[in-house]
């Protein structure tokens, strides 16, 4: 009001002003006006920007100024859940004892900390060094844990400035799915900082920590807590006294606004399972489980593992290889024999074989590729040649079929398409099934070797395409991202399926592969109980080493198959010695729910 008195006399002054001026003048006087102006109207915005999307944000810095505040929880962020919303990170609850050092007399102190460690029994020294400097400097929980004995006893005895309040821990001991889940880092300054701060909506200051890989990485800024939800604090006046009459305020809900939750489509107890499994079964490599019926990956794991607990990890990266952080199920491999797959398709649906076709192998002898079994398989159909893994048939049958159509019915089966619904995984470009045509690549490539290449999810959904009678259902690692009041914000559909090859030739397809545990070279894959299905790759690493990457990828039960799994065993020996009987343990555990 007091300005407008002022502004409106000078604007009809500057009317009469106005009408002496010069046209060069008015047109000087016209620009300063509209950049004046502009500068309003983007303080404005940014001021609307603030308070309408980082209001709360700095309420919270505010009322931080004006408190003492100790944090219940370790890293203020969404969960990562399995598809029955249980933590995959082992997210748990427990009792600690917070003190305030700001709420006891001086004089007391000494008394307090004397009756707290005999309540608390507490004989270790370190322990008790730790009690004696929590009672001095800013607020603080301790780190050990409590029994329900001494948390009673403390309650009970009602010492000033000391509470026993719930705290929330993001890791407990075996978390699982450690490379999809990912891992947590401090800001590092430089880039990593300037890339959070540009395009994001949510604060970041240098002391946060943020996803450095996996789904903590990939959805950071849903995971992303502005401020923390679980606490207790005291006010304070301008002195830094608590404020008489006012009670001590706590909060031990999980009522975040803008913190959201990763559901994925794991399995924790499969993925348990699993993990439980390869640890002694697999050094180095990777499983891949997904449900036949909707193509969602139920579990997935890399080996070897790694610590993600903050206080852990530097040790796993000192102690063990970089590539240990790796994510392997989204990884590029030559799948070896296992892309044998895509070439009997072809051939069985451009008429080329049948599956009683007759061929002859001559072993070593044979050219231009000989066969792995030296003194050759002699005169074998085509189904027996699948199911030995014939390397000369498949290369004849990749000369009558030619580049072009091998290349087809790949990317039919998805073999170029590396997509994970709602796991945004970085897609690799070496990638290229076109690599197929070029000169002399054709031999190799029908065996699985050469330019191929193939992740354990693609592989996974190709033999799930045959199980499905030929029917393509995209991989899917993650199902909603909800908030911690239920609210859906993102919903990752599963599909659309696709029939990509007829039915007719699925079911070919179907008895070849049954006929690798049958008779062939995978039969320590099969199950008595209920049958199983699959095909064997042993992919050769370039090496000095005969080591090869040795895989396994089929499914079970052969009526109705309920889960498909791919196992890839690197530095193995071949994917019927090798990956086969791990394919076997890993079944009959998911079997036997």
């Amino acid at each position: 009001m007091l300005g407008s008195r002022f502004f409106i006399p000078f604007l009809f002054l500057s009317r009469e002003v106005w009408k002496t001026v010069g046209p060069l003048r008015k047109k000087r006087v016209s620009k300063v006006f509209f950049l004046i102006f502009l500068f309003f109207v983007f303080l404005q915005a940014r001021l609307g920007i603030i308070q309408l999307k980082q209001g709360e944000y700095y309420t919270c810095k505010a009322i931080e100024q004006e408190t003492l505040t100790v944090v219940l929880e370790d890293y203020p962020r969404g969960k990562i859940l399995d598809r029955y919303q249980r933590s995959l990170t082992g997210t748990w609850v427990a009792n600690r004892i917070v003190i305030f050092p700001a709420l006891i007399f001086p004089k007391e102190k000494g008394d307090v900390v004397a009756r707290l460690i005999l309540l608390l029994k507490i004989k270790d020294p370190a322990q008790k060094d730790e009690i004696k400097a929590a009672f001095f400097g800013p607020p603080k929980y301790l780190s050990y844990r409590i029994s329900k004995d001494q948390a009673q006893a403390v309650q009970k005895a009602n010492l000033p400035g000391v509470f026993v309040l719930p705290v929330s821990f993001r890791y407990g001991e075996k978390p699982l799915a450690v490379q999809v889940v990912g891992h947590l880092g401090r800001i590092q300054p430089g880039e990593n900082y300037t890339a959070l701060k540009t395009g994001n909506v949510k604060p970041y200051e240098f002391s946060d920590w943020v996803g450095r890989s996996g789904l903590e990485s990939y959805y950071e800024q849903e995971l992303k807590a502005t401020r923390p939800y679980r606490y207790v604090r005291i006010f304070m006046d301008a002195k830094g006294r608590p404020l008489p009459g006012l009670t001590v305020q706590v909060n031990t809900k999980d009522n975040s606004s803008d913190q959201q939750n990763i559901i994925t489509t794991l399995d924790a107890d499969l993925q348990q399972k699993v993990e439980k499994i390869t640890r002694t079964r697999l050094k180095k490599g990777v499983v891949v489980v997904m449900e036949a019926a909707s193509g969602d990956i139920l579990a997935l794991v890399s080996r070897p593992a790694y610590q993600p607990q903050p206080d852990k990890i530097n040790c796993s990266l000192k102690a063990k290889e970089k590539e240990v952080f790796l994510e392997k199920g989204t990884a590029l491999y030559q799948p070896g024999s296992v892309f044998k797959v895509v070439v009997a398709a072809a051939a069985l649906a451009e008429g080329v074989v049948t599956p009683d076709t007759v061929f002859f192998c001559r072993g070593a002898k044979d050219r231009p590729v000989r066969c792995w079994y030296e003194p050759g398989h002699g005169k074998v159909t085509f189904t027996q040649a699948f199911a030995q893994s014939c390397n000369p048939v498949f290369a004849q049958l990749a000369q009558k079929l030619g580049a072009g159509k091998i290349i087809n019915y790949a990317r039919r089966l998805h073999l170029d398409n590396q997509r994970v619904i709602g796991y945004p995984a970085p897609i690799d470009k070496r990638q290229n099934l076109s690599l197929i045509s070029a000169p002399f690549n054709l031999i190799n490539s029908s065996l699985g070797q050469g330019p191929v290449l193939a992740t354990p999810v693609q592989i996974t959904a190709m033999i799930n395409t045959i199980a499905n009678e030929g029917i393509y259902k995209p991989p899917r690692l993650v199902q909603e991202i909800k908030s911690d009041g239920n609210r859906t914000s993102r919903y990752f559909k599963p599909g659309p399926y696709q029939q990509v090859i007829r039915p007719e030739v699925a079911h070919q397809m179907k008895k070849l592969l049954e006929a690798v545990v049958d008779e062939g070279v995978g039969q320590q894959a099969y199950l008595s109980n209920y049958g199983s299905a699959g095909k064997t790759g042993s992919a050769q690493t370039g090496g000095q080493t005969t080591d090869v990457n040795a895989w396994f990828s089929g499914y079970a039960p052969r009526q109705k198959p309920k889960y498909v799994v791919t196992v890839l065993v690197e530095e193995g020996k071949s994917g019927g010695q090798t990956a086969a009987p791990v394919f076997k343990d890993i079944m009959m555990a998911l079997l036997k729910e």
